[in-house]
This record gives C-alpha cells, sequence and structure tokens, in this order.
C-alpha cells in the first residue's frame, strides 16, 4: 500500500465543494460512503427485489451454506449457477456488520478437499514419465485451490462484480483483524485481486478539469490526507501547471485505484502553502525545470497490498519527460507521518543537543513562536536525519514513506523546516517534510543500496546532520 501523501494547509475558501452531508473528506466518511457505494453498486448490479433470506440482521446460516454449496458445485449449469451467485451477493450487500462477519466464516469453511490432495500427490509420485507427471501436477494444483475461490470467481462474472469483490475485501481487512482464523479467506480474495489488477490490465489516464464531474468528486472522495476544500481548490490542483494521473482498471472504469498530483515548478519546492495557494501565479509549463510529486492517494481499501504506486510514479516520470523536454528534476514533497510517534520514544536523545524537546510537545504553538521555532530547529532538523536515515525496522527505514521512496530508488534529497504546519503536519511530522529525488540515471544504483545493503543514499548536506547524534542514541522502536 502507499503512504506518500502530503498534508494539506488550513485554506478556507468561500464556494463548498458540496454539503457537508453529500461529500464526506475524513477517513471515517470516506468508510461509509464506500459502504453506501458497495450496497448502491450490489444492488444496481444484481437487480434483485428480495435477500436471500430474512432481514438485514438475520441471516439463516445453514441455508446460506447450502446455496453456497450449490454454487460452488455448479448445480443446474452456468444460468443457474449465475443465478445463485447474484442472491447470495444480494444479501451479502443487505447485512449489517455482524451478519457480514458470519458471512464469512461460512465462505472460510468451504476450503481445500485434503483427501484430494492427498490422492493427487499419491499420483505425482506414482507419474510413470514426464507427461504423467505433467499431468498429476495439473490435478494437484487445481487440488489446492479452496473451494470458496469458484464462489468468489462466481461473483466476479456479474455485472459490476469486481467492485463487489473490491468492496468485499474492504468489509473483510476490517474483520479479520478480531478474527485471525479469516486470513486464509483474505488472502484468497487478494491472490484474484491481484491477479485480475496486474499492472498490465491497468490504463493510465491524465485527469483534467474537463472530466466527468463524477470522476473530479472521487478525487475529492478519496484524497487520503490532502483535503480538497472546494470545487475552487480541485481546479487549482488540474491547473494547466499541474498534472494528475490516475490508474483505472476497465471492470471499473469511472474508479480510480491510485491516483497522483504532480506540479511544474522552476525549483524544487521545499513547503506545502505555495503548492496549494489559490492566489499564487500560474507557472508557464514551457519554463519548468521540475516536476515535484506531492500527493499520492490509494483510493481502494479493497486493493490494500496490491501495488501500485511504484508504476505509476515511473509511467508518470517518462509521460511528464516526454510531455516536457525541458525538465531536469523530478522530486517528492514528501511528509515524514510516524516522526512524532518515534521522538516520543527516544529518551534522552534531546540531550545530545541540550534542549528540552518535551517542552514541544506541551506547547503546541511552538511553530508560531519565533523565539521556540529557533531553538528547536537545529536539534529536530539532526533527529530527523537520524529518523529517516539510521531508524530501522529490521533493514528496513522505519518511516513508511521513506522505505517506499527508497525502495525505488529514490535519494534522500533535502529535509524542509516547518515545510507543513497544518494541524496535522505539526502532529504527525512536527512540520516538517522530505523531498525524495528520482534521478533516472541513479534508481537503479540507489535502490540496489537499499533493498541489498540496507543502506539510505542520500545528499551530503542531509548526511551532514547526523555528525551532532553520532553518541549512542537509544533505539526504543515503537510497535507497528
Amino acid at each position: 500500500m502507499i503512504v506518500d501523501v502530503c498534508v494539506g494547509i488550513d485554506h478556507s475558501v468561500n464556494r463548498p465543494f458540496l454539503p457537508s452531508r453529500e461529500i464526506p473528506w475524513t477517513r471515517a466518511a470516506n468508510a461509509e460512503w464506500a459502504v453506501k457505494s458497495f450496497r448502491s453498486v450490489a444492488a444496481a448490479a444484481f437487480n434483485l427485489a428480495k435477500p436471500l433470506i430474512g432481514d438485514a440482521g438475520d441471516l439463516d446460516v445453514e441455508q446460506l451454506r447450502e446455496e453456497m454449496a450449490a454454487c460452488i458445485e455448479g448445480r443446474g449449469g452456468e444460468v443457474a449457477t449465475g443465478a445463485r451467485a447474484a442472491r447470495i451477493g444480494a444479501r451479502y450487500a443487505a447485512l449489517a456488520p455482524a451478519g457480514r462477519q458470519r458471512f464469512f466464516e461460512v465462505l472460510a469453511s468451504f476450503g481445500v478437499d485434503h483427501a484430494a490432495v492427498d490422492a493427487a500427490i499419491a499420483e505425482v509420485g506414482a507419474a510413470a514419465d514426464a507427461s504423467d507427471r505433467e499431468a498429476a501436477e495439473r490435478r494437484l494444483r487445481t487440488a489446492l485451490v479452496p473451494a470458496r475461490v469458484r464462489l468468489l470467481r462466481a461473483f466476479n462474472s456479474l455485472p459490476s462484480g469486481v467492485k463487489f469483490l473490491v468492496e468485499m475485501r474492504a468489509d473483510l481487512l476490517d474483520v479479520v483483524k478480531a478474527q485471525p482464523q479469516l486470513k486464509p479467506l483474505e488472502a484468497d480474495l487478494k491472490d484474484l485481486l491481484a491477479s485480475w489488477f496486474d499492472i498490465g490490465f491497468l490504463e493510465m489516464r491524465r485527469i483534467t478539469w474537463d472530466a466527468p464531474a463524477s470522476l473530479l468528486e472521487k478525487l475529492g472522495h478519496y484524497e487520503a490526507v490532502h483535503e480538497v476544500r472546494g470545487w475552487s481548490d480541485l481546479k487549482n490542483r488540474l491547473d494547466v501547471d499541474r498534472r494528475c494521473f490516475a490508474f483505472l482498471h476497465p471492470a471499473m472504469p469511472d474508479e480510480p485505484l491510485i491516483f497522483v498530483e504532480v506540479a511544474l515548478t522552476t525549483e524544487m519546492t521545499g513547503e506545502m502553502a505555495s503548492l496549494l495557494d489559490q492566489r499564487a501565479p500560474v507557472t508557464d509549463p514551457a519554463l519548468a525545470t521540475n516536476a515535484i510529486f506531492y500527493s499520492i492517494s490509494n483510493c481502494q481499501r479493497g486493493l490494500d497490498g496490491i501495488s501500485f504506486g511504484n508504476a505509476l510514479i515511473k509511467r508518470v516520470v517518462q509521460e511528464l519527460a516526454r510531455e516536457f523536454r525541458q525538465l531536469r528534476t523530478f522530486a517528492t514533497l514528501s511528509p515524514m507521518p510516524r516522526f512524532r510517534e518515534w521522538l516520543e520514544t527516544q529518551g534522552d536523545t534531546a540531550a545530545s543537543a541540550d534542549v528540552p524537546l518535551k517542552a514541544m510537545f506541551v506547547n503546541r504553538a511552538w511553530s508560531r513562536d519565533a523565539g521556540a521555532a529557533a531553538t528547536l530547529k537545529t536539534p529536530l532538523m539532526q533527529l530527523a536525519a537520524h529518523y529517516l536515515i539510521e531508524a530501522k525496522r529490521g533493514r528496513r527505514a522505519f518511516d513508511p514513506v521513506a522505505h517506499f521512496h527508497l525502495s525505488n530508488g529514490a535519494r534522500l534529497e533535502r529535509i524542509n523546516w516547518l515545510a507543513d504546519t497544518s494541524a496535522r503536519g505539526m502532529r504527525e511530522s512536527a512540520g516538517m517534510m522530505v523531498n525524495y529525488l528520482y534521478r533516472l540515471d541513479q534508481i537503479d544504483d540507489n535502490q540496489a543500496a537499499y533493498t541489498q545493503e540496507g543502506r539510505v543514499v542520500a545528499n551530503a548536506h542531509v548526511t551532514a546532520l547526523l555528525t551532532p547524534l553520532r553518541r549512542p542514541v537509544p533505539q526504543k522502536t515503537p510497535a507497528s
């Protein structure tokens, strides 16, 4: 899953995007909207007036089990199987959360036929020649597929069935936290979706202000952190000196899977305010020398763990380089979303600079106090460099955004002081942001250094900040 989403600033606009009751902007509201969308999609796709049995809070488990078994076994042929799958899907869409959990428990019970697996293994061992062995191995592969997968594939064959399964997995990811015995079912569904959402099947589309209003609305819905504050804010993000690209799937043509927002600038931007300022002058794209990736948002909770970000960034870089041959720098402006969490675990680290950093956690307005900010700048910048380069979880960077970009071959280029003073930026990153630089001729070497050696390639200005902290520092890395 991609986590490079940058925090917005506290602007207000006179004209709201939509009434708050109609367009949710928070994660919680996004989840509620997704459930409503899921149920409406199911109702439209399956076109059924009644659920399988009972009302939304009532589930006849044995009848459901029988329906699932008949569907998995294909009783009555393809048409009958499709009708059963539609009834089961419509029933699921009508269930309350407790009912959905029971639904998953029933579905998970249709696992692998162990006797069939044992028999297939014996056939492999008894194969007389290469041809017989290949045939036996094919039967073994078939036997190893849980029966429930056949029902999941039956859902896929229905209208809007892919969207149905994506939303179903979103529900399942929540349930499996408390019901770990459902992890095999979740893994089966993830594997199916990963095969259907292979990068080769995806379309990269540029989103402009001329896109359908329904698609523009979804950019606002799905913007993970960088809150869209109205139609004028969104229009600013789609102006001539901006680019927005999304991946879409043929089975979900109006649903972005992930999108990235890019600003075309004449310098490497080091703070968010100028990027989101609707009153800022528009840059002539023909004069731009920098492409700043300032927000990447995953849109489909049900596709968590299926990575699109790496491919999208590379495709966008190629597209921008083709369109604007004068571009020389491709960089991000990224948060450090777990820096404050990490900082609070570091005990006496702050003593190395003789600055009581704990006061920062008490005085939440310190960034607006010039004296306090000046006092804190050096030690916090030093700690940020240590956090990004040396704080590890195993061999990977503790910071998830750093891990994503370093894994993709970026270089840690610059740490920006008080680059995002929004409430979220201060709460998570102590107001700091990072530029990760993608130099096309260095990506492979940087990627190898990080993935094979665990070494972070960083600009000398960043590594210089480590010097004052070379004394032993407590590594109290919090649990994820």
